[in-house]
């Protein structure tokens, strides 16, 4: 039963410009089903959201569904080749301070 990709094939589509390069790897083991989705680099912002809320709400979606269907369902979103962080997010300070502790 992969209700889960089907719903975030669709919901994905809809948020996107380039619906031809959304993909979506469905991979279960152990741990539940781990979906991995991949867009085109210019409809990052438009998956991700400010400040994470768009990743935030599809991640709580699958996991309801997940639920439903007696699953774990977890989504990982691929960066695309030459994607840059925008400069006040959450995830570029991270980086930083990590480069920091390694000395670059």
């Amino acid at each position: 039963m992969e209700r889960d990709k089907e719903f975030l094939e669709y919901v994905v589509k809809s948020l996107v410009d380039n619906a031809g390069e959304v993909k979506i790897d469905r991979k279960v083991d152990e741990m539940g089903v781990l979906l991995t989705l991949s867009v085109a680099r210019d409809d990052m912002g438009k998956i991700i959201g400010r400040q994470g809320n768009t990743a935030k709400a599809i991640r709580t979606l699958l996991r309801v569904i997940g639920m439903k269907n007696n699953s774990r369902v977890n989504l990982k979103i691929d960066e695309p080749e030459g994607f840059q962080k925008p400069a006040g997010s959450m995830a570029s300070d991270v980086d930083a301070a990590m480069n920091d502790l390694k000395g670059i």
